[in-house]
């Protein structure tokens, strides 16, 4: 088989220019140290199995209208070009049996009221229609067009009940405003009605709100991002109150399995070590619990030293593949292997392999199984 590559390169974009360079150095300079593979590298499963979680999709009129309102770069690069048939090229070449899709960074707030309205319910229709085209190869996550809260709680009635989409996404902030602050609490009430999956995907810091750095927000600030949101979720009890929403971090969690110690600080304080084991513990003394229970994509993350550090604070079955298409496709192996994330290898067997990538992604977007093993 021929290689693909060149026809779903879209040119440099944020997520991908120093990843998998500064990844293999993380993990060069930890191997034998702190990190240690657990095992030496393993074969990965055979044929189109992975479920991809953290894929990208930008239908015609949305990618027009990024380009018609100047976005013609996203956190400084092309934005890319996307369709069906591109993604089923990449999947088909990785190994790729099933994406869920999303809209990345903006979303849909860049546009104003009505018309960031009627853009997500064309984003979230759109991928529907592609259930009934490519009906075994592809799920979504609904957009909503936040930060309008009655507007978002409508069309999350609309993409999960009668669009039957798979879950939803929302950004880490909108308009500086995280998850996790109380203006979220209608929305976060008919999730957990709906027990749904909610991917949380950073977004871009604005320039006047961080420092005045010559790098792209996709090298540091987008983990640093994805940790503010999922911190505050957990500080302010939006995790624990809403314990039917299943919550996927992008990108192994930004830096949330790192400061995890640091982060349950307060349990490891005289009120933690004195708190009566029949109580309920406040949301500040349940920090680790609730690190548990969030699910890890390996979305530019498949190292030794990110997988590492996510089994510290998780379960197997909590990660999740994810592949972070077409954004990153110059980080993809060139070896021809096909496998898109070959340092899973140095970490998991072929059997965790086949849970990670395959299972666990089934096991909470039920409709995309029955859709693939039917």
């Amino acid at each position: 088989m021929t290689n693909p590559r060149p026809e779903f390169r879209n040119g440099l974009t944020r997520r991908t220019a120093l990843g998998g360079g500064l990844a293999g150095l993380a993990s060069a300079a930890l191997t034998g140290s702190l990190v240690t593979p657990a095992r030496a590298q393993q074969p990965a499963p055979t044929g189109n199995y992975r479920i991809d979680l953290h894929a990208h999709f930008l239908p015609p009129d949305y990618r027009a209208a990024l380009l018609e309102h100047g976005h013609l770069t996203i956190g400084g690069y092309p934005t890319p070009e996307w369709s069906p048939e591109q993604a089923i090229t990449f999947m088909d070449y990785y190994g790729i049996q099933a994406q869920a899709l999303s809209v990345s960074d903006p979303g849909v707030s860049f546009l104003p009221g009505r018309e960031a309205v009627d853009m997500a319910r064309y984003c979230n229709s759109y991928a529907a229609g592609l259930f009934t085209t490519y009906r075994k190869r592809f799920g979504a996550f609904a957009v909503l067009p936040m930060p309008d809260i009655a507007a978002s709680i409508a069309e999350t009635i609309h993409a999960l009940d009668e669009l039957r989409l798979d879950g939803v996404i929302l950004l880490s902030a909108y308009d500086g405003v995280y998850l996790g602050d109380p203006r979220f609490e209608p929305l976060m009430i008919a999730l957990n009605q709906r027990n749904a999956y909610v991917f949380v995907h950073p977004a871009a810091i604005p320039d006047n709100a961080k420092p005045a750095l010559p790098l792209p927000d996709f090298l540091e600030e987008f983990t640093f991002d994805t940790t503010r949101a999922a911190t505050m979720m957990m500080v302010t009890g939006m995790t624990q109150r809403y314990p039917g929403i299943r919550f996927q971090l992008a990108h192994a969690g930004g830096t949330v399995p790192f400061l995890s110690h640091r982060l349950s600080v307060a349990s490891q304080s005289v009120l933690g070590r004195l708190w009566p084991g029949d109580l309920p513990r406040p949301s500040v003394l349940d920090t680790q619990a609730q690190i548990s229970r969030f699910y890890y994509d390996t979305a530019l993350s498949a190292s030794p030293a990110a997988m590492a550090s996510v089994l510290a604070v998780t379960g197997r079955d909590h990660i999740v593949f994810g592949s972070d298409w077409p954004f990153s496709a110059l980080t993809l192996p060139q070896s021809g292997s096909h496998d898109p994330a070959p340092g899973l290898s140095d970490v998991f067997d072929a059997d965790q392999r086949m849970e990670i990538e395959h299972h666990n992604p089934l096991r909470q977007l039920p409709r995309l199984a029955d859709a693939v093993n039917s």
